[in-house]
């Protein structure tokens, strides 16, 4: 058993640029198991411990494991969604993933380091964990390192389901325009990152669904939106030509999917469900509309 720990715990040490010996560390853990009667799973975290304080390496973690704020720790993962940021002080912000779940991330401008694109894969070193609404995220500041990997990282996560009325669209939605190097989206025709860009068009929407216990933020995306309410990318772009007011997609989005119930079912990351199904309910009366309505008017 020791042998088989200590050839793991190689295995990961090597994966953090750390050489030690495999006698040198299935010597420490008889010791610790045999002789101390140390747990087995405390004998692990005391050695890497050891050996991550002599390195000056934090140790390499999976993103269920940040539990605390004020760590420093090391991930491998996969850029799962960038996000807009309207703040100068940061570069990037969005969200990494691995296989156990997801956590927001945010990168000073300060830090000057290399942007990250979706859907590659990263090792992030020295981040620093934080909280905020008690949620956990990571921070990337000048002491990070961030190298691009081969290694393809499937991101786990846990599948929720509501069922609801759609009770606005929030600004932000319809006809939207998205950087080609970083994928966010513009505001006022600039990305935060890159300036001034051209752009190109996508289709977005950011609504609230409420089940009547629960309100719940959702996303969809271009593909769902073409195939829930018949307004594909190209239409929404002729509509706009045609009023030369890109207000209009966002109105006949809305005047689809406001007051009508659905079922979405979809990874909750953050505030957000990323509605990956989507599956429309029977209408809701005249009665019930009006009482929606009457809701909404009142927030």
């Amino acid at each position: 058993m020791i042998k088989e720990i200590a050839e793991q715990l190689k295995t990961r040490f090597s994966e953090m640029d750390i050489e030690v010996p495999l006698e040198e560390i299935e010597s420490k853990l008889d010791a610790l198991i045999n002789e101390y009667r140390v747990p087995v799973d405390e004998a692990k975290r005391s050695v890497v411990n050891q050996y991550l304080r002599k390195s000056d390496i934090p140790e390499l973690v999976k993103i269920r494991d940040i539990q605390s704020e004020g760590q420093w720790v090391s991930l491998k993962a996969k850029v799962v969604q960038l996000w807009t940021s309207e703040s100068e002080s940061i570069a990037q912000a969005g969200l990494i993933g691995d296989e156990t779940g997801t956590i927001k991330f945010t990168k000073w401008a300060k830090s000057d380091l290399p942007l990250v694109e979706e859907g590659k894969c990263y090792m992030f070193k020295n981040v620093v964990t934080d909280e905020w609404q008690g949620r956990f995220q990571v921070n990337f500041n000048k002491n990070t390192e961030i190298q691009e990997i081969e290694e393809n990282i499937e991101v786990g996560s846990s599948v929720e389901e509501i069922t609801g009325a759609i009770m606005n669209i929030q600004s932000g939605s319809g006809l939207i325009k998205r950087c080609e190097s970083c994928n966010r989206a513009l505001v006022k025709g600039s990305c935060g990152e890159h300036g001034k860009v051209e752009g190109k068009y996508d289709l977005r929407v950011k609504a609230v669904i409420d089940d009547g216990k629960i309100v719940q933020d959702i996303l969809l995306n271009k593909d769902t939106i073409e195939t829930l309410t018949g307004i594909t990318l190209d239409s929404a772009k002729e509509m706009v030509a045609e009023a030369l007011d890109p207000s209009v997609v966002l109105d006949a989005l809305a005047d689809k999917l406001v007051g009508r119930y659905f079922k979405v079912q979809g990874p909750k990351i953050g505030r957000y469900m990323l509605v990956e199904e989507i599956q429309k309910m029977p209408v809701a009366s005249d009665h019930e509309i009006k009482e929606l309505i009457a809701q909404v008017e009142a927030l």
